[in-house]
């Protein structure tokens, strides 16, 4: 079931409801920069819960290439966060919600459901950052990297997606990202964390995932799947992926 929502701005965003017949709780699945909510491994992942009797919200942010408003161009981790938050909130006033709830995310998803995690722990009952982003040192890195000057100097930047869409992105996601470091306040995270990266992912490697590990104060799972990159895209790895969640699923419901 499809809802259609405004966000605190006034824009569209539009959320798919799964809702299961014998709920055992409820999790949110959030997508990553320039993702959305039917990408494979964000449907992976959202198979592995509703067989595991949990209704499942995923939605798609704004200024992304979803269903919602916005346009890509525009992305700050600002709108990905608030729109988890607006998300929630809407959810409070529906007959399915229920607290505490599970959070698996993607990618900028991740580091959104690390900063909401953060700032309601009480609200959380597990949490999945996969392949996550963190801040790493940004504010630092806008100063001196040289590979960011083409882009500062432009103000927006161009790239080709895996499906051969123009991805135009402007140089303000940068200045916005650096606000936010997920990592400062891990330490508040006592709940399981199941952590999974691709053993060849470059955007947000296996030393990032680390970094969480060693912060967070909740039993964690690490995975790496072997010769996967960023984005899960092979079967092999999509299956994995699933079968993943589905064992730490059940380890939060024995």
């Amino acid at each position: 079931m499809k809802e259609t929502i405004k966000n605190r701005h006034g824009k569209k965003i539009i959320c798919l409801i799964e809702k299961s017949n014998n709920q055992k709780n409820l999790v949110f699945i959030m997508h990553g920069l320039s993702g959305y909510k039917e990408q494979p491994h964000i449907q992976k992942i959202a198979e592995a819960f509703k067989e595991n009797n949990y209704t499942v919200i995923r939605f798609d942010t704004t200024n992304s290439f979803g269903e919602s408003d916005g346009k890509y161009e525009d992305a700050t981790v600002t709108n990905y966060y608030e729109d988890l938050e607006d998300v929630i909130n809407w959810a409070k006033n529906q007959p399915w919600y229920q607290e505490p709830f599970v959070l698996a995310g993607h990618s900028l998803g991740s580091m959104c459901i690390l900063l909401y995690a953060e700032k309601f722990p009480e609200k959380i009952k597990a949490l999945a950052p996969i392949s996550s982003a963190i801040n790493d040192n940004l504010k630092e890195k806008i100063r001196t990297d040289k590979n960011l000057k083409e882009w500062r100097e432009k103000g927006i930047k161009e790239s080709i997606s895996y499906s051969g869409k123009v991805k135009r992105l402007k140089w303000a996601y940068m200045i916005d990202a650096a606000n936010y470091d997920p990592l400062e306040k891990a330490n508040l995270l006592v709940m399981p964390i199941l952590l999974i990266v691709g053993e060849k992912d470059t955007s947000t490697p296996l030393e990032y995932q680390l970094r969480i590990k060693n912060k967070v104060k909740g039993k964690t799972e690490l995975h790496i799947i072997k010769n996967a990159e960023h984005t899960f895209r092979e079967k092999k790895e999509l299956e994995e992926l699933k079968s993943i969640f589905n064992n730490w699923i059940k380890s939060l419901n024995p």
